[in-house]
């Protein structure tokens, strides 16, 4: 019985670490990414590889800093990627991860170019296990790689609308299709080791920051991942659109929707996740990912409630740390394992299992923290009739 018992619980536990996230919220700020700059897009430098396009990603120190558009290969054959995006939602831009699936799912609505209007994929088809580039918006060498045609169908001359973000005033307004939706309950894959080591180089370069480029990045794409110098590294022509610095630390923020005020926190983001500070979002082991520490809940003018629902953010907390843990040594157990054998391609299956087990078990946590702060936040007093 016991044994049975086990058996159903590590079930349990397998597919709730399984279950696909549409929602891959990483952090949230209190005013908007900068326009998408113009830039061209490099050769396609191998056979399989895939356009991700360039994107602004955020930081509490730096601020906003450009992420370039890469080639990289699919994790597998058949698997494409939806582009990360900003969206305003909760008083706040939240940040929406990329992520690998079997179709292209919702990415805010952005014309991000390159077979990226804005909905689906125009850049290409798996036929079998091999990808066919559209050369109507892939930069491809035919002389070298010969799976290709052209469909300029799919173009969508837009080229006058660089925003960077949906909702708020004066961002996209698209909103996710059916189909969209189906593909965001889907399974997905996490954006592969040379993505992160990818975003970790742009984090890095001061060069990429908006507050140093004015919204013109001087590397606003590579050929390769990581490759950040050389002739296939290629500059923005212009930036978007006018640059605008990010409001003073400190000071009140215009709401990015229509009517209101918004006060700024010293960390720049809106004050919806104070639990989750500085939490990764591109780690690749448990062992990468920070201690959590218990929220402070707003206070509800009960000391008593106060009091338990402090107590709630530390059994959370305590609870979340504990599966980092878990992860950590089962992880390490594997990579022992993977080590002794010496295979190549069984270490990098080993490496990308745990990339997603670490982000889907972060992401998990991000939501369970949302969801606490929600039932603890104060309601309003009641109006009377």
């Amino acid at each position: 019985m016991k044994q049975s018992l086990r058996v159903v619980l590590l079930a349990l536990f397998l597919i709730g670490m399984m279950q696909p996230l549409f929602a891959q919220v990483g952090i949230t700020v209190s005013f908007g990414p900068p326009a998408l700059p113009v830039y061209e897009q490099p050769v396609c430098p191998e056979d399989g590889f895939l356009w991700t396009p360039g994107y602004w990603a955020y930081d509490d120190d730096d601020g906003y800093y450009w992420v370039p558009g890469t080639w990289v290969a699919a994790p597998q054959p058949g698997y494409l990627w939806t582009p990360a995006w900003w969206g305003w939602e909760n008083g706040g831009f939240l940040f929406h991860e990329g992520y690998w699936a079997t179709e292209v799912g919702f990415y805010g609505g952005i014309n991000y170019g390159f077979g990226y209007f804005g909905t689906g994929f125009g850049g290409g088809r798996w036929d079998g296990g091999v990808f066919r580039y559209n050369t109507a918006v892939f930069n491809v060498n035919t002389t070298v790689i010969h799976n290709t045609y052209i469909d300029r169908t799919v173009v969508v001359n837009n080229t006058e609308n660089r925003v960077s973000y949906n909702g708020g005033e004066g961002g996209i307004t698209a909103r996710p299709t059916a189909q969209e939706e189906r593909v965001g309950s889907m399974q997905h894959l996490p954006p592969v080791a040379a993505q992160t080591q990818h975003i970790q180089a742009a984090h890095s370069n001061p060069q990429l920051r908006a507050s140093a480029n004015q919204g013109k990045p001087p590397i606003a794409a590579t050929a390769r991942a990581g490759a950040f110098s050389g002739k296939e590294v290629v500059a923005a022509k212009e930036a978007g659109a006018p640059y605008h610095a990010a409001p003073a630390r400190g000071a009140t923020e215009p709401a990015n929707t229509r009517g209101g005020t918004m006060p700024a926190n010293t960390s720049g983001r809106a004050p919806e996740n104070p639990g989750n500070e500085n939490r990764p979002n591109t780690a690749t082991h448990a062992s990468e990912l920070q201690e959590h520490q218990p929220a402070t809940p707003a206070s509800t003018g009960n000391a008593k409630l106060d009091q338990k629902y402090q107590q709630q953010q530390a059994k959370l907390a305590a609870k979340q740390n504990q599966e980092h843990q878990k992860l950590q040594k089962q992880q390490e157990q594997e990579d022992q394992k993977a080590a002794k054998a010496n295979n190549a391609a069984q270490k990098q299956q080993v490496e990308q299992r745990h990339q997603q087990q670490t982000q889907q078990l972060e992401q998990r946590h991000t939501q369970q923290q949302q969801q606490l702060q929600t039932r603890q936040a104060p309601r309003a007093p009641s109006r009377p009739h």
